[in-house]
């Protein structure tokens, strides 16, 4: 019974056309016409169909620099068949509003704001299941990545290898406390699995923090759904 209800919040197919895929969209208000029936405005997003060659270019682009921050949390590589699903899994978040009758409605999903620390695979294993991580214009035709990401990976930080190190009891000879302060230490006892937790609390704070804030909000509506 409660998968038949509706709410406002709830991510739900729409079917427009008996040819082509359910539309996904995010119920923003269930409003009763003068006629009696339920109108439901909502919150569009895009599949890479719906949008030009040359954006899919980009968000491929985009997904691969993702598949290369992720290798660390996967146990081997994604196959051809498992990226050709993710793409399938793939929306694109627009800021456009449309009205549709809540006849359409054809079951729910769920949408995820991609978790950068999370294994890509982690989003092939549940049912009905999307996420996006690039915001949609269909007026400017532009896609953009959502603000306010943490920048995880090899493209932000630096390689240690590649650093000559001091050995096994040998100093350099300065006295650190004079140039700098220390306010982190890799030696803090955590494993991959606690420093993966962290970024996501930091990142759950930061999207928080911004989403109490009016002008964000306005700016940016992806931060109430994340």
């Amino acid at each position: 019974m409660a998968a038949n209800m509706y709410r406002v919040g709830d991510y739900v197919f729409f079917e427009t056309s008996s040819t082509t895929p359910y539309q996904i969209r995010r119920i923003e208000e269930l409003n009763k016409t003068p006629n009696g029936n339920v109108e439901a405005k909502v919150m569009c997003f895009y599949r890479r169909r719906d949008i030009s060659s040359s954006l899919i270019m980009l968000a491929d682009k985009h997904q691969s620099a993702l598949e290369d921050d992720t290798d660390a949390h996967d146990d081997e590589d994604l196959c051809e068949k498992q990226r050709h699903q993710l793409k399938h899994r793939e929306l694109f978040l627009s800021r456009q509003v449309e009205t549709l009758p809540a006849t359409h409605i054809r079951g729910k999903c769920t949408v995820t704001l991609l978790n950068e620390t999370e294994a890509l695979l982690s989003y092939l294993n549940k049912d009905d299941s999307f996420f996006y991580s690039l915001v949609y214009d269909p007026q400017q035709k532009t896609l953009l990545a959502d603000k306010g990401e943490i920048r995880v990976g090899s493209k932000y930080q630096a390689e240690a290898n590649s650093v000559e190190m001091l050995k096994d009891g040998e100093h350099d000879g300065r006295s650190l406390e004079e140039l700098e302060s220390l306010v982190w230490h890799p030696d803090s006892g955590l494993n991959d699995k606690h420093l993966d937790q962290f970024l996501v609390i930091a990142r759950s704070v930061g999207t928080f923090a911004r989403a109490l804030d009016c002008t964000s909000t306005v700016r940016q509506p992806s931060l109430h759904m994340s």
